[in-house]
């Protein structure tokens, strides 16, 4: 199980891809038809061989419009890839965890957990086959060049009102081991990465903030002042969510 893709709500998609791309240096981002079906619009950008999604609605009544609406732009969505989706729907299927959307193609398998059975966002999981393709990329994707391809999404923050309680369910619904305590958060550990738990912000449960490893760490910082985001310490504020940057 690793992060294979995650995703931000925005009300402004277009000035919120400029953004990102500036910020972390990003090729041209891909346009998915395919999300018109949830009401949505996105720009989905390569980032080492993981992906970084924009969501912004298209019409009332969305889910995340009402996310929007009630946490402003924020981390939306948690993609997680797997290797073995029998083994995944059979453990939803004994737990009574509830999907929202499914998809069965040749070239990929993803399903939507309920949020209600799993807490704190939207999480999906999928197998590509072969397993280093990615459909959600585009039919053209491909690495950066030079070190920029090794740049990853290492981990993702989630509040919760009950770390604890959230990181056992997560861990049960995943089929990942016991969370364990990192400092004043619970930690999942996955392939590559991890999902830490932490108590809930003003703005109630969600994700809360994404670690990055990048190319150049300092001039990413420089380039985030240039453009006016907050800066603090190796943090930036991006779509209302913590973005730690690491050194690769």
């Amino acid at each position: 199980m690793r992060i294979r893709q995650i995703v931000f709500a925005a009300a402004d998609l277009k000035a919120g891809a400029a953004q990102l791309g500036a910020l972390l240096g990003l090729d041209t981002p891909y346009r998915d038809p395919g999300v018109a079906e949830f009401g949505l619009d996105n720009a989905v950008f390569v980032f080492g061989d993981q992906f970084i999604e924009i969501v912004a609605p298209t019409r009332s009544g969305t889910t995340a419009g009402r996310l929007l609406e009630r946490r402003g732009d924020c981390g939306y969505m948690l993609i997680l890839q797997t290797d073995d989706f029998e083994r995944e729907l059979a453990r939803f299927e004994r737990l009574g965890v509830r999907r929202v959307w499914a998809k069965d193609l040749p070239d990929i398998r993803a399903t939507h957990l309920h949020p209600k059975d799993i807490g704190g966002a939207i999480v999906s999981i999928d197998q590509p086959v072969p397993a280093a393709s990615w459909r959600w990329g585009g039919p053209d994707w491909k690495l950066q060049g030079g070190t920029a391809a090794q740049q990853r999404v290492v981990g993702v923050s989630v509040g919760a009102e009950d770390p604890v309680a959230m990181a056992r369910r997560w861990a049960q619904v995943l089929g990942l081991a016991a969370p364990a305590a990192h400092g004043a958060t619970q930690r999942l550990v996955l392939d590559g990465g991890w999902i830490d738990f932490e108590p809930v912000d003003a703005r109630g449960q969600g994700i809360t903030g994404y670690t990055l490893a990048v190319d150049q760490r300092d001039i990413v910082l420089a380039r985030a002042r240039e453009i006016g985001l907050p800066v603090a310490c190796h943090a930036v504020t991006l779509f209302g969510t913590r973005v730690e940057l690491r050194d690769l």
